[in-house]
C-alpha cells in the first residue's frame, strides 16, 4: 500500500535519482542474498536469484511493453513462472543453501532458464501459442498486460502461500504473499515508466523484511512455546522504569514427567503451562527462560499488584486436566476433536502444578540481576514449602 501511495510521487524526483531508479532492486536483492547467506536461510535465497534473473532479463530484453516474439515469449514465461516458484518455495522445508537440497535447487532453477531460453527460440510454436492463449474475452480481462495462463497460477498461487503464511506464521511465507502480490503489479504494469523498478523494489524489500524479521524470531523466541525467549527478556530489563516486578515460575516435578510419560508428553506440558502463562493478568509479559522455568515481568507494578493474580495463575494451571496425545492421535485437527469429544480412546489426562516465587525492585535490590536472583530465592522457597505455592 506504501508503494502504491509512494509510486505517482516518483516522477517528481529529481532526474539524477530517477537515473539511480533502475539500479534500486540490484541493491535490495544484493542485501537479502548477503542476509540469507548469513542466516542459512534458502527459500528467500533462491526466491532473490529468481527475482534478480528476471529483473536482469526485463532491464535487457524489454522497453516497455514487450514487443517482438522472443521478448514477448520472455515476458509471459517469467509471469508464469515466477509466480509457480513463489507457491513452490513457500511450500518447500527449509534446507539450507550448500546442501544436497541446495543443490537440487539451482539445478530446478537452471532448467527453467534453459526451458525459457529453448521457448523464445524460434520454431516453438506450440509452448508461444500457449504463452500467449487467450481463454475468454471480456473487458476487465482485456486490459490487463499479464498473460491469460498467468491469471490463475498467480490466483492460486496467491491461495497456497497466503495459506502458507497464515498456518505457519513465518515472516518468510508472510514475505512471499508480498512478494507475489509486488511482482504481479510489477508485470501488468511493465508499459508505465518507473513502475517496474519500484514494484520489483518492493518485492525484494519485502522478503529482506521477512528474513530480517525472521531472524529476530530466531533469537528472541522460544521455538517450541512461542513465548520471546530468555534474551529477549534481558533486552527489556535493559530499559525497564524505576518499579518493576519479576515472578520466576517454575513446573514441579518437570523430570518426573519426562521420565514418566517421555519429553513428547513433556513438550505438551512446556507447551501448555506457555498458554496459560500468556494470559496472566496485571499487565504481566511472559518468556521462557530456560527448560521448565519461565519469567513473567510486570512494568509499574509492585509485588501487592500482582500477587492475586499470579494465585488466580497458579490455580489455573493446578485445575487443568491436560489430555494426552494418544499414539493413534490423527493428524487432522478436525478428526482429533471428533475423537475427543466422541471417544473414550487416548482420554488418559495428567495435571501439573508449578511454584512461583516473586519480588519487586526496591530495597537493594535495584539491579535486574538482583531482581530475578531474589526472585529464585522465593522461587525455592516456595518448592521447599511443598510447591504449587507461590511466595516472595
Amino acid at each position: 500500500m506504501a508503494t502504491i501511495w509512494f509510486f505517482p510521487q516518483v516522477a517528481m524526483l529529481p532526474s539524477g535519482k530517477l537515473a539511480l531508479l533502475p539500479s534500486a532492486p540490484y541493491l535490495i536483492i544484493a542485501m537479502g542474498l548477503l542476509l540469507s547467506l548469513y542466516f542459512h536461510r534458502g527459500r528467500p535465497f533462491f526466491m532473490f536469484l529468481v527475482l534478480s534473473a528476471v529483473y536482469w532479463s526485463f532491464q535487457g530484453h524489454l522497453r516497455g511493453a514487450p514487443a517482438g516474439i522472443a521478448a514477448t515469449v520472455l515476458f509471459q514465461s517469467a509471469c508464469v513462472l515466477v509466480p509457480l516458484n513463489i507457491a513452490i518455495f513457500s511450500l518447500m522445508r527449509e534446507r539450507g543453501i550448500v546442501t544436497v537440497a541446495g543443490r537440487l535447487r539451482f539445478t530446478f532453477l537452471g532448467l527453467q532458464a534453459l526451458f525459457v531460453g529453448w521457448a523464445v527460440e524460434p520454431g516453438h510454436v506450440a509452448v508461444q501459442q500457449f504463452l500467449a492463449c487467450r481463454f475468454t474475452e471480456n473487458q476487465i480481462l482485456a486490459g490487463l498486460i499479464l498473460p491469460q495462463p498467468a491469471l490463475p497460477v498467480i490466483a492460486l498461487g496467491g491461495i497456497v502461500v497466503a495459506a502458507r503464511a497464515i498456518k505457519s506464521q513465518s515472516p518468510i511465507d508472510a514475505g512471499l504473499l508480498g512478494v507475489m502480490a509486488a511482482f504481479t503489479v510489477a508485470c501488468n504494469g511493465i508499459a508505465t515508466d518507473h513502475l517496474t523498478p519500484v514494484f520489483m523494489t518492493t518485492a525484494a524489500a519485502i522478503l529482506t523484511l521477512g528474513v530480517l524479521k525472521d531472524s529476530y524470531n530466531m533469537a528472541f523466541k522460544d521455538d517450541l512455546t512461542g513465548l520471546p525467549s530468555r534474551r529477549a527478556l534481558n533486552e527489556q530489563l535493559t530499559w525497564l522504569g524505576r518499579r518493576y516486578t519479576v515472578a520466576m515460575v517454575d513446573v514441579d516435578h518437570f523430570k518426573w514427567f519426562n521420565d514418566t510419560y517421555g519429553h513428547d508428553v513433556g513438550d505438551q506440558v512446556l507447551r501448555m503451562v506457555a498458554s496459560k502463562l500468556r494470559s496472566v493478568g496485571s499487565g504481566g509479559k511472559t518468556y521462557r527462560y530456560g527448560g521448565e522455568e519461565f519469567a513473567i515481568l510486570f512494568p509499574r507494578k509492585g509485588r501487592d499488584e500482582i500477587i492475586e493474580s499470579l494465585e488466580e495463575l497458579r490455580r489455573t494451571i493446578a485445575d487443568y486436566q491436560m489430555r494426552l496425545r494418544s499414539s493413534d492421535r490423527p493428524n487432522s485437527p478436525k478428526e482429533g476433536k471428533k475423537l475427543r469429544h466422541g471417544s473414550s480412546r487416548g482420554n488418559s489426562t495428567v495435571s501439573v502444578t508449578v511454584s512461583i516465587g516473586v519480588s519487586e525492585n526496591n530495597g537493594d535490590r535495584r539491579h535486574p540481576s538482583d531482581v530475578i536472583k531474589a526472585a529464585d530465592q522465593a522461587l525455592y522457597r516456595a518448592k521447599g514449602s511443598g510447591r504449587n505455592r507461590v511466595c516472595s
